[in-house]
């Protein structure tokens, strides 16, 4: 994906909505979250099994807060690993680890065939009211970029916020993070969601100004529950349109509608980012695959014809 900077689209043309599929070809990948029950790991690998004749770029598998769902992380990655042709991503964090833990835990990854590490900071434990760095352990996602470069040639994701991390003292303080965790070795940012193109389009021009060379994948989530969305948005400093707010009012029980508009919705975004040269989406599919398989579906991203149970 190019970093060049590009304009975004006018006022005329923002909002209109073109159901054929896009016209380049489009890489996606999709986010997982470790199950903490049986049902809950059931309905994990039906939605890795609903998504993989998608073929997406890779698949991620994120860590409870405070680096909480470790094992059940290392699991479910090499899960994918061994029992799929998906290439999975291990989230890795540094909160509440001394550096020589953190470092067994990419080796174990390495060891397993693991290539890919998405490397955060990681938030807070439940409890805590800020983040603090473990004293021997990494202190920032920089760190631990740069960690992870001596331990392997890992393939690294970092993250980046097209509306400035909660707790940056300033837009700028954010994208010099971003450039340093880039500096130390990612090969590409993915964005915290966000539901306005331009914020991402805009973030993706001062990043390129500040010298961040690397793709910069936004990152989609697809609405299934508005107010849950709505304090998603309030922890992460994430902006919630009100045109929204408009489109999902009165559709709190009616669960078919709100998928039906979702995956407009997400259609009409993916498709103004890929106007403006984006060809890469992450979708977090909160475990749940069929609105964002009719999601990719819409942009034209499509595998094998779904294959019924007998």
């Amino acid at each position: 994906m190019s970093a060049t900077p590009r304009t975004s689209l006018s006022p005329a043309t923002s909002h209109m909505i073109r159901t054929a599929p896009l016209p380049g070809q489009v890489t996606v990948s999709f986010e997982f979250f470790p199950p903490t029950t049986e049902r809950m790991a059931q309905s994990l690998w039906e939605a890795v099994e609903r998504l993989a004749p998608l073929h997406p770029a890779y698949v991620s598998v994120t860590y409870g807060a405070g680096g909480s769902t470790r094992e059940r992380t290392h699991a479910t990655v090499t899960r994918i690993r061994n029992e799929t042709d998906l290439e999975p991503a291990a989230h890795l964090t540094c909160v509440g680890a001394e550096r020589g833990e953190v470092d067994e835990v990419a080796r174990r990854y390495w060891d397993a065939g693991i290539r890919h590490i998405v490397a955060l900071r990681g938030d807070a434990p439940e409890g805590a009211a800020r983040y603090v760095p473990h004293p021997g352990g990494y202190a920032y996602a920089a760190d631990l970029v740069a960690g992870l470069k001596r331990i392997a040639d890992f393939e690294i994701s970092v993250a980046a916020y097209p509306e400035v991390h909660p707790e940056a003292a300033s837009a700028a303080a954010d994208l010099d993070n971003l450039k340093r965790k880039v500096d130390a070795g990612a090969s590409r940012a993915i964005t915290q969601f966000f539901f306005d193109a331009d914020v991402f389009l805009r973030f993706r021009d001062r990043a390129a100004a500040a010298g961040v060379q690397v793709p910069i994948v936004p990152g989609i989530l697809p609405v299934t529950n508005f107010a849950r969305v709505i304090q998603f948005a309030a922890t992460c400093g994430a902006s919630v349109p009100g045109w929204m707010a408009d489109l999902f009012a009165g559709l709190d029980n009616d669960p078919e509608t709100r998928k039906l508009v979702a995956a407009t919705v997400v259609a009409e975004q993916c498709r103004r980012l890929s106007a403006q040269g984006v060809d890469a989406f992450h979708f977090y599919t909160l475990n749940r695959a069929d609105l964002v398989y009719a999601i990719c579906h819409i942009l034209g991203v499509r595998g094998n014809p779904r294959q019924e149970a007998a």
